[in-house]
This record gives C-alpha cells, sequence and structure tokens, in this order.
C-alpha cells in the first residue's frame, strides 16, 4: 500500500472514532524518523485509546504491520508507528502542551478530505 493510501486510510480509522483536529505532516524534508505523522486528539482517555484501536484494526486488516504502540495504558499520548506513517493520539490537554504541529511547523501539510482538517 502507498503511504498516501495508508495516510487516507488511518485519517479515516481516526475520524470513525471522532478523533479531533486530524492533520497529516509531511516530515520527508524534516526528519528521519518517519515520512509523514498525523496528529490528533479526543478529550478523554478512553476516545484516545479507542482511535489507537481502530487503527491497529484497519492496519491488521490491510494486513500492514504496526511496529509498535505506545501510551496505550496511560491514553495521554498514544504513538502508533506503522512503519513510514505515525500517528500520535492525544488527550486534548496534552496536545496543547506539546505542540507537535508548531515543533514540526516546517513540514507541509497533507490535505485528508475527511471534513476535519485543521
Amino acid at each position: 500500500m502507498k503511504n498516501n493510501e495508508l495516510i487516507h486510510k488511518i485519517a479515516a480509522a481516526c475520524d470513525d472514532k471522532r478523533a479531533e483536529d486530524i492533520i497529516a505532516l509531511d516530515m520527508n524534508e524534516v526528519s528521519l524518523v518517519a515520512d509523514y505523522f498525523i496528529i490528533c486528539h479526543a478529550s478523554n482517555e478512553r476516545q484516545v485509546q479507542a482511535i489507537a484501536r481502530a487503527i491497529k484494526d484497519v492496519m491488521d486488516e490491510q494486513d500492514i504491520n504496526v511496529n509498535r504502540i505506545e501510551g496505550f495504558e496511560q491514553a495521554r499520548w498514544i504513538l502508533v508507528d506503522a512503519g513510514d506513517v505515525v500517528c500520535h493520539i492525544f488527550h486534548k490537554e496534552e496536545r496543547g502542551y506539546y505542540n507537535l504541529e508548531r515543533l514540526w511547523g516546517d513540514a507541509d501539510r497533507v490535505s485528508l478530505d475527511i471534513g476535519q482538517e485543521g
């Protein structure tokens, strides 16, 4: 699966679980960590976990290996590593504090066409 398709499937999984302010950043020119970041948030821990589970389910359906999921138990900032695409699912308070969009401000945004793009 191409990265563009993967980004949209992950973003759709986030949207299906009512993630807020979903954005995708093209990290190719600014970081060696991943080619793309998807960033979103939810207002409570259960919803943050539900979003992470939905991403894992979508990856399993597509036979794509999730390298790791970190932060699931605390559910304040869950990182889902799907290789070239890393999804950051924040609790609303943590998203404002860490402000990855500003930290990686040189990265171009990727259009998601899901009606919630930041």
